[in-house]
């Protein structure tokens, strides 16, 4: 399949729309507040985006949707992080540290010069104090404290740190393998070894944030956000827009020693139309459209790497992307704790057409598992999904007792209201394909983001569709989602992680088995294993992969894609061209790793 991609030509219509080289070109949003500094490089700007969908919380353990993360990530740091370039772990609050006893035992030295915002939180002055050990200890006790907003223990330490199960079960009051050496030592104690742990510690459930601020703030602490990131809250209206601004007291600097971030804002736009997205873009009100609107360049179509070399007013930056659509089933419940009726649908479905079609190259068919084919180091090919069958779905279908779809009730599939067309045109296709083939009716109903998570976590649907983005780069971050130990007792209880109630002692075995295992390969190919029987059982119904593709304001140094599409606009610069200048070509990333 040859992926398409629109190609944006000096001046053309654009599903209506005349989208010029003007665009992000002349008027680059730098201004006169830019400055000089060393290295050519320089302080100012303010770096507009959009957001699709609102974000439900920006707390740190609370935050389950991508447009929160985005957010919260330029807000909070945890001991380490990601390097945006490749991916890999870098220092953060955590200067170093050592890992003993086969991968069991983490030591972290924390940096000196790391400092809360501003904030009125800290009495009498406001002024943000030093992080310390105990603020470590303080949010990973938090982290495996139980509570409604806790929504990150399951991700991160269950089954993982000494003593967490016994701080969630409130049988103690503070998790054992979390110990405080010095003020600028932490120590955590794993229940066995596991070398993806560093991962975890990057993720947004253990980013570190003060007592002071939910000790003052308590329900209302997502409205007040106090982390030690590059950028500090200080616009925040839900649903229409957020504003950060830069932390004048971050401790990075980049390699000529320059006080970092150089960006003086962040804005947040929640623009939930794709084409009205384009037209601010247009209108030199954003600096970043991310994933392109395929759904809209009906007309004017092209060859991506053709695209890429065409002299345009942006930059096109594009990635394969660690994420996987997928329709999910409630399997604890009738119809679909039936798997041959969940066979049957996943093979009703020509996942080409979606790709080819509907999103016009811009996706790929999900033929094989739940986890991407472009994680390094695993096999998704091995996995053996579901191809387009429709005999073999109406034979499914029938053993599982509903002969030419007689007697299956009517079902629901839920969406989430947001990201262009392609949701409802997905959804739509889909529906059209099961009634065609197993002779069904699927009522397609869209609801807000929000509205539609909450759903699905309380299990009050049957059916619905979403996307799964890798919260790092690991099959674990995917395959956690099946683990049936995170699957609550009573049905009442939210299941924020595996929201489809899918239980296999077979996939539970291989999936804990893996995540023990210290060589790669092993690991690897007992992830797939675990892969191959959710395919097997139907646990899932997946999609497409999905494809990260974004134009930039061609002025935009420093601004790395990625395949998480994880954004750290901490060495992010606006290049300022002056009079009769062409702007060279994009510099790479400036800050120090």
């Amino acid at each position: 399949m040859k992926r398409l991609l629109t190609v944006l030509l000096p001046t053309f219509i654009f599903g209506g729309i005349v989208l010029g080289v003007s665009a992000c070109g002349g008027d680059n949003n730098t201004g006169d507040s830019t400055q000089k500094a060393k290295g050519d490089v320089e302080y100012g700007g303010v770096f507009r985006m959009n957001e699709l969908e609102d974000y439900r919380s920006l707390y740190p353990v609370e935050i389950t949707e991508v447009a929160g993360y985005r957010i919260a990530a330029q807000i909070f740091e945890g001991l380490v992080k990601y390097n945006q370039k490749d991916l890999s772990i870098a220092p953060a609050i955590a200067r170093s540290w050592e890992i003993a006893d086969s991968s069991t035992r983490f030591v972290f030295h924390l940096r000196n010069d790391v400092f809360f915002h501003n904030d009125a939180c800290f009495a009498p002055d406001g002024k943000g104090r030093k992080v310390t050990a105990a603020d470590v200890k303080y949010c990973f006790d938090l982290l495996c404290t139980p509570s409604p907003r806790n929504k990150q223990y399951q991700a991160t330490f269950k089954d993982r740190v000494a003593g967490a199960a016994e701080c969630y079960s409130q049988k103690t009051k503070t998790v054992s393998g979390v110990n405080v050496v010095n003020d600028s030592t932490v120590e955590v104690k794993l229940t066995s070894p596991n070398p993806g742990f560093l991962n975890i510690l990057a993720t947004a459930g253990c980013w570190i944030f003060p007592k002071e601020a939910v000790a003052k703030y308590g329900e209302d602490i997502n409205d007040h956000n106090v982390g030690t990131g590059p950028f500090m809250q200080k616009v925040l209206k839900k649903g229409e827009t957020v504003v950060l601004e830069r932390n004048p007291n971050y401790w990075k600097y980049d390699e000529w020693g320059n006080r970092l971030p150089y960006l003086d804002q962040l804005q947040y736009k929640f623009i939930k139309d794709k084409r009205a997205e384009i037209l601010a873009f247009n209108s030199h009100e954003l600096d970043m459209i991310y994933r392109l609107p395929v759904e809209m360049s009906k007309d004017i179509m092209g060859d991506l790497e053709n695209a890429k070399k065409r002299p345009n007013g942006f930059i096109l930056q594009s990635s394969p992307s660690l994420s996987t659509t997928y329709y999910g089933f409630l399997v604890a419940q009738a119809p679909f704790n039936n798997q041959k009726v969940r066979q049957a649908f996943c093979y009703s479905i020509n996942r080409e057409q979606i790709a080819d079609k509907i999103l016009q190259g811009d996706a790929e068919a999900a033929n094989y598992g739940l986890v991407p084919p472009c994680m390094n180091g695993y096999d998704a090919k091995s996995i053996t999904g579901f191809n387009f069958d429709p005999d073999k779905a109406r034979q499914l279908m029938a053993e599982a007792g509903y002969p030419g779809g007689k007697g299956f009730p009517e079902i629901t599939l839920q969406i989430n209201s947001g990201g262009g067309d392609r949701n409802i045109l997905t959804a739509e296709y889909v529906s059209n394909q099961l009634r065609e083939v197993l002779n069904i009716n699927v009522r397609i109903e869209t609801v807000p983001f929000g509205q539609n998570l909450e759903a699905i976590e309380s299990g009050k649907v049957m059916f619905w569709r979403t996307t799964w983005y890798a919260d790092y780069p690991d099959p674990e971050t995917f395959l956690t989602i099946l683990n049936g130990s995170n699957v609550p007792a009573n049905m009442a209880d939210k299941s924020p992680l595996n929201t489809g109630r899918y239980i296999s002692p077979r996939f539970d075995s291989l999936y804990t088995a893996a995540m023990t295992e210290v060589t790669p390969a092993s690991r690897a190919r007992l992830f797939a294993l675990a892969d191959q029987q959710a395919m097997t059982d139907a646990a899932i119904m997946p999609i497409y992969y999905e494809q990260n593709d974004r134009l930039v304001n061609k002025n935009v140094r420093g601004f790395d894609i990625n395949q998480m599409e994880f954004r750290d606009f901490t060495g992010v610069w606006f290049y300022k061209e002056k009079a009769g200048e062409q702007s060279p070509a994009p510099a790479a990333d400036t800050a120090k790793k």
